[in-house]
């Protein structure tokens, strides 16, 4: 049986190749928890206040659903984005995006989603790279995402992030 999951970004460059690549990397350190995403899970995407290097603009947003395309396995050669290396992934099949900057606000959902027990302390829980959802929260992510999403086609050049050239 299939589950489904938060996937977290909270870097622009990670958030472009994860679109553009259609692929999820991992941090060592992350390896185990990488494991528990099976092909055939479902996964939110979700950035973070600061993937856009400006968290007194930016919120924390699920922006795309896809599934896991398989399975989690040691990369032949690491990703790096910054000084993070992230040496397991997986390919991912990306159905939908909501348009740059947009999607579902979390913080607002997190009353209403049993995955964070104390509405207080939530963002605690989002201090790794994937968060396992119960049905109940992904079927509440999935009905309030799916009227923004557009399709992959139409929307996944605006996630493609060109550094600043030196």
């Amino acid at each position: 049986m299939s589950s489904a999951h938060l996937l977290i970004i909270g870097d622009r460059a990670a958030l472009s190749w994860v679109v553009t690549e259609q692929r999820m990397a991992f941090p060592a350190g992350r390896a185990k928890a990488a494991r528990t995403l099976v092909e055939g899970d479902e996964v939110f995407l979700y950035t973070t206040r600061g993937c856009f290097r400006n968290p007194t603009r930016d919120l924390g947003r699920v922006i795309g659903r896809a599934s896991i395309a398989g399975p989690v396995r040691v990369l032949n050669q690491p990703v790096v984005f910054g000084d993070r290396s992230f040496t397991e992934g997986c390919r991912l099949e990306v159905s939908g995006l909501a348009p740059f900057r947009e999607g579902l606000v979390l913080r607002d959902l997190v009353p209403r989603l049993s995955v964070f027990p104390d509405p207080t302390t939530w963002s605690v829980r989002m201090r790794r790279a994937s968060l396992a959802l119960p049905p109940e929260d992904a079927d509440l992510l999935r009905a309030d995402l799916d009227p923004l999403l557009r399709p992959y086609d139409e929307t996944a050049d605006a996630y493609r992030w060109q550094p600043a050239s030196a």
